[in-house]
């Protein structure tokens, strides 16, 4: 056998793929089971856990999680057509956050919240004012638009889960167990 094959496949990735898969099934979780129905779409606090797989996860795994988890919960819960915008606006929002500080709960992080809510109102209103509408009218923009207040309703019980979850694995020094 060539050595590339018996070469065994390192802990740290296990870790990696296993922390990726339990956050993907969280967020799924999180989304598909407690949400809101709210016009087109429906809202929900799995984003404080997309927020918090990449405050702990390197970049690409937290951009998977966040990625499976938003895309299996709009498939499952009966929205299948909103799946090409949850993809991107998950990936775009994975990257808002850092995992680069001692702690998971920092200025940086919180401030994060921030594009987290830009990314997901003008994200969804402008792929349902043009995609949903299969065109690109200044009505269809505007009436797509007044989502707005649920989007706001969605991040912001998504901050208060994040910041709950970080307050507490803070506590338990998660990051130096994950990187053990």
């Amino acid at each position: 056998m060539s050595g590339s094959r018996t070469k065994r496949f390192p802990a740290e990735k296990i870790r990696l793929i296993t922390a990726t898969g339990l956050f993907a099934a969280l967020i799924f979780v999180f989304t598909a089971y407690l949400h809101i129905p709210t016009g087109a779409g429906y809202t929900h606090a799995g984003d404080g856990l997309i927020y918090l797989a990449a405050c702990i996860l390197p970049a690409p795994y937290a951009v998977a999680a966040g990625v499976v988890g938003g895309a299996l919960a709009d498939g499952l819960s009966g929205y299948p057509i909103w799946i090409p915008a949850t993809i991107l606006i998950k990936a775009l929002t994975a990257l808002c956050f850092s995992r680069k500080t001692s702690k998971i709960l920092c200025v940086r992080n919180i401030l994060g919240i921030i594009p987290a809510l830009l990314l997901c109102i003008v994200g969804y209103s402008v792929y349902e004012g043009v995609v949903l509408t299969k065109a690109l009218s200044k009505a269809a923009l505007i009436a797509a638009f007044t989502q707005t207040p649920s989007y706001f309703v969605q991040v912001g019980a998504s901050a208060v889960l994040f910041v709950a979850l970080a307050v507490a694995l803070d506590r338990t020094d998660i990051r130096k167990k994950l990187s053990a």
